[in-house]
């Protein structure tokens, strides 16, 4: 399940995408020197304040986003954002996306209670739910996601995937990152 921070990491990741390609609509928060201050992030994420700020932290430990301090700082993605998928954001914020740990591939855990983690039929499914999720995610580019009509709550439906993104060319499945 994504979590609030992996949400609004999404958004940040969104607003900064938008306003690299100048389509940030507000122009009181256009970028400065080709950045956002935390501020502006925060506007058009929705993301509170000082939970943003840890949430910038760890993107730009990931290596999602250049930082600077000072006049000519602020925020602005590290690389082009149709080079950045948003299942390796969501791992980035919240692990693998694996629903149990017995089922990721980077993370694997044997379950305490299993005798036969092999035959097991419940690690199976979520091998399954984990490949399935994996697929969808790591063939997303932050560029179609930033494209989206409302890159808030309404394109991270997941109901909503299929109308809401361009089409994804085709990419070598990323199922060792799950």
């Amino acid at each position: 399940m994504l979590t609030m921070k992996a949400k609004y990491a999404l958004r940040a990741m969104c607003a900064l995408a938008r306003a690299e390609g100048g389509r940030l609509a507000d122009s009181a928060y256009a970028p400065r020197h080709g950045r956002l201050q935390a501020r502006a992030i925060a506007e058009h994420s929705g993301a509170p304040g000082k939970f943003l700020e840890s949430i910038l932290v760890d993107l730009r430990e990931a290596g999602f986003i250049d930082s600077r301090r000072g006049q000519k700082g602020g925020h602005a993605l590290a690389r082009p954002a149709d080079q950045i998928m948003v299942g390796d954001l969501i791992r980035a914020i919240d692990g693998p996306l694996a629903p149990v740990r017995c089922a990721s591939v980077s993370a694997y855990q044997p379950c305490a209670d299993c005798a036969d983690p092999d035959a097991c039929s419940l690690r199976s499914l979520m091998r399954e739910a984990r490949d399935a999720l994996s697929f969808v995610l790591d063939r997303r580019s932050l560029h179609e996601l930033a494209l989206a009509p409302d890159f808030g709550a309404a394109a991270l439906d997941p109901a909503l995937l299929d109308a809401t993104f361009l089409p994804v060319a085709t990419r070598a499945y990323g199922g060792d990152r799950a």
